[in-house]
Order: C-alpha cells, then structure tokens, then sequence
C-alpha cells in the first residue's frame, strides 16, 4: 500500500498540498484518456470557446474514470493522510476538467468549493484529489493555482467569523492572500490539497493543447457531521 512519506505529509500539512509523480499506471491512464475522449466526442464544448469546460460524472457508475481512484495507489495516498479514519468520494461524483487554449487569463484570487447559492449548508470535503491527465510542466498552460498555507489561514478565519462565513462569503473568503504558485506536473501525477487550500483556475496560453484533469472530491467518513468544526481546525480529519 503506497502512503506519503513523512517529508510529503509535512509538506501538505505546511503548504496545504503535495504532488505525487507517476500514481497512475500507464494502462488504467490510458483508459481514461480514452474515456474522456469519448465524454468530449459526444458532448463538445461550444464551438469557438476557449478556457474551461466541466464534465460531471457519476462515480459509482464505475468504468475508466472512476478506476484513477479505485483501482490506482491514489485511493490508498488519500487514505494516509486520514488514517485511521475511511476515505470516500463524496457526493458520488467525479470532475473532468478541460482548460481549452488560447485562454489568456490570470486569476485574480482564489475560492474554496462548496458554496451553493440558496443553500445554508455547503457542500464541504476533507481533500480534493486532481489527476493530471496531460503534461502541464511549464506555468500558462492550463495549471491549477494555488496559494500555499491557505488552508491554515482560512482556519483562524472561520475560528474568528465562524464556520457560517463560508456561505456569507460566497466561497470567496477576504483573507490575506500569499503569492500563488501553479502545479506542474505530468500525466498519472497526482495532487492531493486540502479542501480549505485556496485555488482557482489558470489560464491556458503558453500551450496549444487542451489541458485535462480528473478531479474526485474526497472526505473522511462522517464529514458531513462535523463539517463546521473542520472549517475551524484544519487539521481535524487529518
């Protein structure tokens, strides 16, 4: 069973986050980009566009897409940083994320998931799992970004204002902002963040190719109970 070593799991407790080369076998990788292939055949972007563009599957469906976490060390990976607590899928749903060139863009902050419009409650995980499906190894081409140690500074945040100010803020908390780094990495790399790491969408500009992602949002058995003393601690379910 493949788990973080220690230096990874002081890495993600500082910055929030740690990437993992080369989790995905070749063959289970290779599946999926076929998978994905298919999703877009049969429903294309809008012609002309350009930046993102989601696919929101079931992940209980099973199939290639789903395998990158069952049947990969990435569930396992997962299961370290919550042990000896049970890592799941939440919401039973998987993301495929396109970033279609040329985007020129640059976000200007960040977000954390979760807010829906209406309701009080949001939709909260322990950890966002990413699978770089294609190669991103140099920035503005299509890169998550990130702003390191934001998890920990959400925390005193909603330890302050209290867990409800995820929804007062529309998942756009005011924190202080440091500088942003983008992920780079490789197909079957893999990243696993925090759910309170401040993130957002790159833009795709110094790359002519589509870039594609596989992302699962994952929590700790009985998230749901307890999300609100999560907000606060970010260090609860770890």
């Amino acid at each position: 069973m493949w788990k973080l070593s220690e230096a990874e799991l002081r890495e993600f407790g500082i910055h929030g986050y740690v990437v993992i080369r080369d989790v995905i076998p070749p063959p289970i990788l290779a599946a999926a980009s076929g998978a994905i292939e298919r999703v877009v055949d049969e429903q294309p972007p809008p012609e002309g566009h350009v930046g993102h563009h989601f696919y929101w599957l079931s992940s209980p469906d099973g199939g290639p897409l789903p395998a990158l976490f069952y049947d990969t060390p990435l569930r396992s990976l997962a299961q370290s940083l919550v042990s000896p607590g049970e890592i799941e899928i939440a919401f039973d749903q998987l993301q495929v994320a396109l970033n279609i060139p040329p985007f020129s863009h640059r976000p200007g902050a960040h977000h954390l998931d979760g807010y829906q419009e209406g309701h009080q409650v949001p939709a909260t995980f322990t950890m966002l799992a990413g699978v770089l499906m294609t190669e991103q190894k140099v920035e503005n081409a299509g890169n998550l970004w990130v702003w390191p140690g934001t998890h920990r500074t959400h925390a005193a945040f909603f330890r302050e204002r209290g867990p409800e100010a995820l929804v007062e803020s529309k998942g756009y908390p005011k924190i202080a902002l440091p500088e942003p780094s983008q992920v780079l990495g490789g197909p079957g790399d893999v990243i696993l963040a925090h759910y309170m790491l401040g993130h957002n969408i790159g833009g795709n500009y110094a790359s002519e190719r589509v870039r594609q992602a596989v992302y699962f949002r994952l929590r700790r058995e009985g998230h749901q109970h307890r999300w609100r003393e999560c907000l606060c601690d970010e260090l609860l379910e770890y």
